[in-house]
């Protein structure tokens, strides 16, 4: 009885099973050369978030505050960004050279839009740092609003989370708010960086 309780059930368990398994199967077929070809094409064609990134092209002054203990009111800086879209209006890049931390600082930035992921995405290198910092996020339904989230490594240990906020205000003004939270701990706004474009 009990051999034939467990046929019993071996034999449902296969007849919901294969339909899914044959499903699978037929959704791992290779696809049609021609249709592959002409999904990567529309992936890899630039679109409206491109072009808005286009639109920051060009010379900027910058003005950063910068919050390094929460209540205590924040250091200023000024300096400047340069903008410019690589591989044919796929990607924008910056170089931006200001101050941080009362040093010289410089950065190199490279913002996407995945047409796969639907997602933005950002790597960041800088001279405070060896790593390549990166953050990803989605935008408002204009796309003039960016939300950006990442993570780095602490020295000493643990993690320290960051949510930035990219608003596009127009094509000669856009600022840059970045939260942070370290191990875990209160998120607090840590960067303010506005963008003017240069006349």
């Amino acid at each position: 009885m009990r051999f034939l309780s467990l046929t019993v059930i071996t034999l449902c368990v296969t007849l919901l099973v294969s339909p899914a398994l044959a499903k699978e199967k037929k959704h791992q077929q290779p696809m049609d050369e021609k249709a592959m070809m002409e999904l990567w094409k529309q992936a890899a064609t630039p679109g409206e978030p491109h072009k808005l990134f286009a639109g920051l092209a060009g010379s900027w002054t910058t003005t950063t505050k910068e919050w390094m203990e929460p209540g205590k009111p924040p250091t200023e800086s000024t300096g400047t960004a340069e903008m410019k879209m690589l591989l044919d209006g796929r990607f924008l890049y910056q170089e931006y050279n200001a101050q941080m931390m009362g040093q010289p600082f410089s950065g190199v930035g490279i913002d996407a839009y995945d047409n796969m992921t639907k997602k933005y995405m950002t790597a960041w290198i800088d001279t405070m740092g060896t790593g390549i910092f990166m953050m990803e996020g989605t935008a408002s339904a204009d796309g003039k609003t960016i939300t950006l989230k990442g993570s780095h490594p602490e020295p000493g240990g643990g993690k320290m989370t960051h949510r930035a906020v990219w608003k596009i205000v127009d094509s000669n003004s856009q600022t840059f708010d970045m939260y942070g939270a370290h191990h875990g701990g209160k998120e607090m706004k840590v960067l303010e960086i506005t963008y003017i474009r240069k006349p």
